[in-house]
């Protein structure tokens, strides 16, 4: 207490000072409204600047939940999608059958907890499986375009061969056109790969866009792969090109899993063809 006495004693002057001097801040800015206005402009500055970074900081802690419901969302509206281009149209009546559409795809959204790339034969994992409704040979896609097909499901996992994988032959075409080939991958560059088998006559641009054909069970038509960076000198028996992808295969978060809800009743007939 005495020291607090002494305190006071000693530095009274410089204390009575800051009181003077703040009574004359608050008559000031009580009282003229242009400094009144630059005080409230500053405070209001800094209580937003803070009130942003807090907000970034909720945000960005906040970002993987907010990944996981897009993903689900985005998957829910593909089904929507999927199940609205099923429609079956009367032409003559310019009315919905809506009793008579078939569906032809549903989609799954997954997340992959591990991925490799640098190999010569790429897998990758996903957290859903069986019971998830996954299944082999199901194609996993992400909105830049294809990444794999799964290969074996656990109960709650599925493993996926990536197309970074040598033993990974695709169905694709050149968009917008009626030239197929098959996407491979010679196991150099994992952002590169190689659609071979292409036509000799098949108008092929540096630029033009690569996606996937249709012609098998997995991979519906029109998803994305990449672009031609490449393009062999000479007409080539098989006319190779290389393909830059849209995906980073390094750097794969949330994906789709495909369903092919009419594979069985087509292998079943592929089979009969067969024989």
């Amino acid at each position: 207490m005495q020291q607090l006495i002494y305190f006071f004693q000693r530095f009274k002057n410089f204390l009575f000072f800051l009181l003077l001097a703040f009574v004359s801040l608050v008559l000031t800015f009580n009282n003229l409204n242009f400094h009144k206005s630059k005080f409230v402009n500053s405070a209001n500055y800094i209580t937003g600047g803070l009130y942003s970074q807090i907000s970034n900081i909720s945000e960005y802690w906040n970002l993987k939940s907010e990944n996981k419901r897009l993903a689900e969302e985005n998957t829910r509206l593909k089904n929507l999608i999927e199940k609205n281009n099923s429609f079956v149209y009367n032409i003559d009546s310019i009315s919905i059958d809506s009793t008579k559409y078939h569906q032809k795809y549903t989609f799954t959204s997954a997340k992959i907890i591990n991925n490799n790339y640098s190999k010569d034969f790429n897998f990758l994992t996903i957290n859903k499986g069986k019971n998830q409704g996954i299944d082999k040979e199901m194609a996993v896609v992400n909105s830049k375009g294809i990444i794999g097909f799964t290969d074996f499901t656990t109960g709650e996992y599925a493993r996926v061969q990536s197309i970074l994988n040598r033993n990974s032959k695709i169905n694709a075409r050149l968009r917008n056109s009626n030239y197929f080939g098959t996407l491979v991958w010679n196991g150099n560059d994992y952002n590169t790969v190689q659609l071979s088998d292409i036509a000799r006559q098949a108008p092929l641009k540096i630029g033009d866009t690569i996606e996937t054909g249709g012609m098998s069970t997995i991979f519906p038509e029109g998803i994305l792969i990449g672009t031609i960076t490449k393009i062999n000198k000479g007409n080539t028996a098989d006319n190779t090109v290389n393909v830059t992808l849209f995906n980073d295969m390094s750097n794969l978060g949330y994906v789709n899993v495909i369903k092919n809800l009419d594979k069985l009743e087509i292998k079943s007939l592929e089979l009969l063809q067969d024989e």
